[in-house]
């Protein structure tokens, strides 16, 4: 939770994507765009699953937005629900 004027806001959500990011290369290419988010506080992509899987939690962060931030770096990403 991020403290904000004295109070705990808890916006926070945790999405799960499928993707096509391949190796540490492709995650250091991916990372200036998710970096780059101040909706986006932590991310990981777990490259030794088949599915590639990025896990992202933020602040009003939602499925579309996260597929176009990933899209920009040149990557695909399907949210698993």
């Amino acid at each position: 939770m991020k403290k904000m004027n004295n109070y705990f806001t808890n916006n926070m959500s945790t999405l799960k994507f499928k993707t096509n990011i391949k190796c540490n290369n492709c995650v250091a290419k991916v990372s200036q765009y998710l970096d780059e988010s101040y909706k986006i506080k932590e991310w990981s992509v777990d490259l030794e699953d088949p599915d590639r899987v990025l896990t992202v939690t933020g602040e009003e962060i939602s499925g579309e937005y996260i597929k176009e931030t990933v899209m920009k770096a040149g990557y695909k990403a399907e949210e698993i629900i």
